[in-house]
């Protein structure tokens, strides 16, 4: 079975991804590049991956996230909907996952998911990011809390590089919405709906 993972430089991505390829389950890495230390951490998580998994985790596939995600972002600036921004954030990554995944014959995506830990990850929010693919989203630490997470990270050797210092995100703000409605989504999606990545990334 082939997955694609979203993966940042954060704590929790490189987990699931391990707990996956420990399944015996390929794993393709995608990252959405906003500088070149958080890519630079995720090349460095990869390698580490791949000490443990050899061949399971492929190399990272990186798409630029200004030029994917942040056409997005200014939309919703534009309509006074910038609270959306973490909510369309993990949108558009599922729709370049789902692209990516068609691509390597993938046939579901992996994320670091746990649940209400940030903004994009309340059971309401999840419900309306999931509806950007058909294909089945994998949320290996959705029950497990942050220290339980963060043991097996440091039991993989990835935590240390997980926590070297980065520039914070530059699109999160300030009160970002946490109890997203489907309706009010959807009358939103209409309106940035050609600021979308397309789906050959």
């Amino acid at each position: 079975m082939k997955v694609v993972a979203l993966l940042s430089s954060g704590i929790d991505s490189p987990v699931a991804i391990h707990l996956m390829a420990s399944r015996g389950v390929e794993v393709y890495p995608l990252h959405f590049r906003q500088d070149e230390v958080k890519e630079r951490k995720v090349r460095k998580v990869v390698k580490k991956l791949q000490e443990i998994h050899g061949e399971k985790v492929k190399d990272p596939h990186t798409v630029n996230a200004y030029e994917v995600q942040a056409p997005v972002f200014e939309k919703l600036k534009e309509i006074k909907k910038g609270k959306w921004t973490c909510v369309f954030c993990k949108y558009t990554m599922y729709i370049v996952a789902e692209s990516y995944a068609k691509k390597v014959g993938a046939s579901a995506i992996i994320t670091g998911d746990s649940l209400g830990q940030v903004a994009s990850q309340t059971l309401d929010n999840l419900l309306v990011i999931s509806t950007a693919t058909k294909l089945p989203v994998i949320r290996p630490l959705i029950g497990l809390d942050k220290e339980e997470i963060v043991k097996i990270a440091k039991e993989i050797g990835t935590f240390e590089i997980s926590i070297e210092e980065e520039p914070p995100c530059p699109f999160v703000p300030k009160f970002p919405v946490v109890r997203a409605g489907l309706g009010e989504f959807q009358k939103i999606l209409s309106q940035v709906k050609d600021k979308l990545p397309r789906g050959d990334l």
